[in-house]
């Protein structure tokens, strides 16, 4: 008798994004557990195998969850590459009704800045990124007080279309800035959690 078999779906520390779906049996989830790195189950080789043994691309997991049944895990991972046998970041990449999806909103802040660290490191032509950082950092964050300032007027004028659109040009200015002095998004949404954690003064807005 074969021994059962769990779905796991996987999702990404940093984006949010489900990564894939695939199986473990007691073995693979262990071998999880025990190295730090995914493990799971494959149904047509009937072996275990390590994600990224023959890609490179490599899941480091952050945390094992397990559904209110305990029938099904996630595994919260650090995606080295892409995840999908295509090419793709993650294996969930198409509609049902064909086309290419977009980033959910919870993904787009990671996913910006890769973009722009691309950008920087890579320099294409026409770029805005490339325009902006080429002028030096002190204009960078003269940009990002412009923006803030900016978008602290659209919120006085109340004009909801206007503050959205300030605000995402707000957003992109940070992470530009971010970029510049080799800290992640990541870090920053890491720091509210530890608040949102702690019971601290510093985290006085979450109460």
């Amino acid at each position: 008798m074969e021994e059962k078999l769990f779905p796991v779906v996987v999702q990404d520390y940093e984006t949010g994004e489900v990564r894939m779906l695939a199986y473990v049996n007691g073995e693979a989830l262990r071998r999880t557990l025990e190295t730090g790195y995914a493990h799971y189950y494959s149904r047509s080789r009937k072996k275990i195998w390590k994600k990224g043994e023959t890609s490179g691309n490599y899941q480091e997991v952050v945390e094992v969850r397990k559904d209110c049944d305990g029938d099904a895990y996630l595994y919260v991972i650090k995606q080295k590459g892409v995840a999908c046998h295509t090419g793709n970041r993650n294996c969930f990449y198409q509609r049902l009704n064909n086309g290419k999806v977009s980033p959910l909103p919870f993904e787009i802040l990671k996913r910006l800045e890769e973009l722009i660290k691309d950008r920087i490191k890579n320099k294409p032509k026409n770029s805005y990124t490339v325009k902006l950082v080429s002028c030096g950092e002190s204009r960078v964050y003269q940009k990002f007080g412009e923006e803030a300032v900016e978008l602290i007027l659209a919120l006085s004028r109340g004009k909801r279309e206007e503050v959205i659109l300030e605000g995402a040009d707000l957003l992109y200015s940070l992470i530009v800035s971010l970029a510049l002095r080799g800290v992640s998004i990541t870090e920053i949404l890491e720091e509210l959690i530890r608040r949102f954690r702690s019971s601290s003064p510093s985290s006085e807005f979450f109460k």
